[in-house]
């Protein structure tokens, strides 16, 4: 089975936050589907936590190579479609990357943000939540 993840749930599994358990268990023998900018996404958080002084710089680099033990695969979406979506469902490019992902690939979509359940489900993508 295939499931498009998106950067909170990565961010709790690599952080060990309380809902890791439930997102491994959620994931275990599936084939983990993102699109390409989950990588800018993940530095983009970690940078947040570094210039809120929650984290040091060492301490993302250690998330950081958790992050890239993780199987995950790497979609090239539509942009031309992920426009539409934007304008459709009023949402930052971000969000429409994920859920152009999951309409592509024809997957459900695993996140733990709330207001991209949201916009998913208004399209008619299955949440895992």
């Amino acid at each position: 089975m295939n499931i498009t993840i998106d950067t909170s749930a990565l961010i709790a599994v690599i952080t060990n936050e309380p809902k890791k358990s439930r997102i491994v268990q959620l994931t275990v023998d599936t084939n983990l589907l993102a699109p390409l900018s989950v990588h800018w996404e993940i530095g983009n958080a970690f940078s947040a936590m570094i210039k809120r002084n929650r984290i040091t710089a060492l301490q993302a680099q250690s998330c950081i190579a958790l992050y890239q033990q993780i199987p995950l695969e790497l979609v090239d979406i539509n942009l031309a479609k992920t426009i539409v979506l934007v304008e459709q469902l009023k949402i930052y490019a971000y969000d429409a990357y994920l859920i152009q992902c999951a309409l592509q690939t024809k997957t459900p979509l695993l996140t733990l943000d709330t207001g991209l359940i949201q916009a998913a489900k208004a399209v008619g993508i299955t949440i895992f939540e």
